[in-house]
């Protein structure tokens, strides 16, 4: 595994930690120690589902990375598409319910969008680049 990759795990792995204060604060949620609707409550969900889901599988594509045969501009693309994916698209869940009463997503929910489409570039690419290695 090369430098570069193997510094950007080290950092994914750290991560962790917020996602496990997360789930310590989806437990306040549950026992009604803090207030939301409903809506609310599922977009909570679904952002430390994905926050968590999306580190591993960004940790996995970084033990493919450097297999791929990708250099230059791809080569980052490909380290870096999966963990802006994590950060984009629990990010939006957690934006686009923010605020008191909210029942419907708000236009942050567009950062969940970005994050998607990071996620498919970056998928697209690890698995184009180990394909054709």
């Amino acid at each position: 595994m090369s430098d570069p990759t193997r510094t950007l795990a080290g950092v994914i792995l750290l991560t962790i930690v917020t996602i496990e204060f997360g789930g310590w604060f989806l437990t306040k949620i549950a026992r009604g120690q803090v207030p939301m609707t409903d809506f609310q409550k599922a977009f909570a969900r679904a952002g430390h589902a994905h926050a968590g889901v999306l580190v591993i599988l960004s940790l996995v594509g970084l033990l493919y990375v450097d297999l791929t045969g990708l250099d230059g501009f791809w080569l980052w693309v490909g380290r870096l598409a999966l963990p802006v994916a994590a950060i984009l698209m629990s990010g939006g869940f957690f934006a686009s319910s923010a605020g008191k009463n909210v029942t419907q997503p708000t236009k942050f929910i567009a950062i969940l969008w970005v994050g998607a489409a990071s996620l498919a570039v970056g998928a697209l690419t690890l698995g184009i680049g180990l394909i054709t290695a």
